[in-house]
């Protein structure tokens, strides 16, 4: 039986925190959802994806069952997670971020989008975000830092951050109305090059770096942002695509334990 093997960020291993980006590889689902599917609305058998969450969860160290997520819409909604809190009605609340204390395990699910993963090393508590392109807009990542920040007293100079595989700016490409909605939602002479132009091709954008000056305005110091690369529609071996492969793609999870 093969393993899942998930990638992980260098500054949240230091700091001793359990998580990981689930890879495409170590499932046993077939098809356009080989191997290693994690959604469970996305047409695979369910009894696939199970296994494959079994799995993964295993390597990251936490129960199958005790994984809390939420309904993802692309917004900047928070949800908090942990005692007290059904995973199954928190599953069902619409939001693209968590936070969590106290031991408690939450993820995302991405095929293309920007996983990203905050931690304070005192307190232990963690956050969990999705930011797909209109996320990245509404400044999800900047409501995530301020509700972990809420939820565990901490500085935002405190906090770590890990950013994971998503669409590259190489893959990225966009409408100039969405180029200039994306350039509008970070500040400061770090935008240059966050917007690529190339000879008769529309705009590619670089999600990550919009990403990492949200953070880092947040009060993130960028020595504590780790960027884990790969792009998820280039590298069809190792990730799973929505843009490339359409509705019949597999997710990926990334997923940090509290504590």
């Amino acid at each position: 039986m093969s393993a899942v093997l998930p990638l992980r960020s260098p500054r949240l291993v230091e700091q001793g925190f359990r998580h990981g980006f689930s890879p495409r590889a170590g499932g046993v689902s077939a098809a356009s959802y080989a191997s290693c599917n994690l959604g469970r609305n996305v047409g695979d058998d369910p009894a696939h994806v199970e296994e494959n969450r079994r799995r993964f969860a295993e390597a990251v160290g936490y129960a199958p069952d005790a994984l809390f997520e939420v309904s993802q819409v692309h917004g900047r909604a928070v949800r908090r997670a942990g005692l007290g809190v059904d995973p199954t009605r928190l599953r069902a609340e619409e939001a693209d971020a968590l936070v969590a204390d106290g031991g408690a395990a939450i993820g995302v699910r991405t095929a293309d989008c920007v996983p990203v993963l905050l931690a304070d090393p005192e307190t232990r508590a963690v956050a969990a975000i999705h930011a797909g392109w209109r996320g990245v807009a509404l400044g999800i990542a900047g409501a995530g830092v301020a509700s972990l920040r809420e939820l565990c007293g901490a500085p935002a100079s405190r906090l770590i951050a890990g950013v994971f595989p998503h669409i590259g700016v190489c893959c990225f490409e966009v409408s100039e109305e969405v180029a200039f909605e994306l350039i509008g939602a970070c500040a400061g002479s770090g935008r240059d090059g966050i917007v690529v132009r190339r000879a008769a091709e529309k705009p590619h954008v670089d999600l990550a770096a919009i990403v990492r000056l949200q953070l880092q305005a947040a009060g993130i110091a960028s020595a504590n942002i780790d960027v884990v690369s790969g792009c998820t529609r280039c590298d069809a071996e190792r990730f799973f695509s929505f843009r490339r492969d359409g509705q019949a793609s597999g997710r990926h999870l990334t997923a940090i334990i509290a504590g």
